[in-house]
């Protein structure tokens, strides 16, 4: 018996195995990313190079899957302010995100920023949404819990210059970029939800390109525009841009197979993969005590995002 056209249109998950597989190399990717972004930031690039070059190769990716796609580019009515929001959001939280990256250690900045499904979850509930569930607060307070450990707030409070002159500037740029990822994520859920993936994330990219480039012509970043200062800045800077490009048209590509209602925490394995990077590349390394935290972080934020799709 032949299958009908809408029946042989349905995509086709991956087998579980091989999506959680390919959701590991897509983790890895992206840790190595923010790994290479510190790498050039060490060596005096500046922070609207990285996300322009990080920006420009995934806008090449987005054009070519809408032309592919022959998707349309239209927004519903209603819906233009809401795009451009996210844009905005998006842009801010690359740019606090890399600068989170080029103050304190990378798996450090990833898990601030992993705190974001904790910041939706108390989000969607303030603007309306159900209430998070006793589990769900109990899971928040351990994740709490776990940043205090990892930030090492004891140490901080006693003698903050042992920490470094940039590391509350660090975890502050951090904390907003999971917030402006937080508020992105719940405008696309509840207000661009008829845009597809594909327009809505060319979109996005085209509004955080404009935006970081209007800031470089004007000067608003002090030394955003500066290019690397020795070979090795331009591998990282060069390196970046590869693997985000890399990682976001394997991610865009595949994401109709992934099954991500199931397979998404997976993800959340990155800062693992960028402490691992950040040791090898960078030689930088938490201390025991940080690292229970940041496994406490961990298992925190993926027993909520289990929990939220349970």
């Amino acid at each position: 018996m032949s299958l009908s056209p809408a029946a042989a249109a349905v995509v086709q998950p991956f087998p579980r195995h091989l999506a959680i597989l390919l959701m590991l190399g897509l983790a890895t990717l992206f840790a190595a990313n923010h790994v290479a972004a510190r790498l050039a930031f060490d060596e005096g690039t500046g922070l609207l190079v990285a996300i322009l070059a990080r920006s420009s190769v995934a806008l090449v990716v987005l054009v070519g899957l809408v032309l592919i796609k022959r998707r349309r580019i239209a927004l519903p009515p209603g819906t233009r302010r809401w795009q451009l929001a996210v844009g905005v959001l998006v842009a801010i939280q690359s740019l606090c995100l890399y600068s989170a990256v080029a103050r304190i250690p990378v798996v450090v900045a990833l898990l601030l920023m992993n705190t974001f499904p904790l910041q939706l979850a108390l989000l969607t509930w303030a603007l309306g949404g159900p209430r998070p569930t006793a589990r769900a607060v109990v899971i928040m307070a351990t994740i709490l819990v776990g940043l205090v450990v990892v930030l090492d707030i004891p140490t901080w409070l006693a003698s903050p210059e042992a920490m470094g002159p940039d590391w509350a500037v660090g975890v502050g740029f951090g904390l907003v970029a999971a917030t402006a990822f937080a508020c992105a994520l719940w405008i696309t859920q509840h207000r661009l939800a008829a845009v597809s993936n594909s327009v809505r994330s060319l979109l996005t990219m085209t509004i955080v390109f404009g935006i970081m480039a209007l800031a470089g012509v004007s000067g608003l970043v002090p030394g955003g525009m500066a290019l690397p200062a020795s070979p090795t800045g331009w591998v990282g800077l060069l390196s970046l841009a590869l693997l985000y490009g890399v990682g976001f048209a394997i991610l865009f590509v595949s994401l109709p197979r992934l099954d991500m209602a199931r397979n998404a925490p997976v993800m959340n394995v990155e800062p693992v993969a960028s402490l691992v990077l950040g040791y090898l590349v960078l030689g930088q390394m938490l201390s025991a005590g940080q690292l229970v935290g940041g496994a406490i972080v961990l298992g925190g934020i993926l027993l909520l995002s289990i929990s939220r799709r349970g």
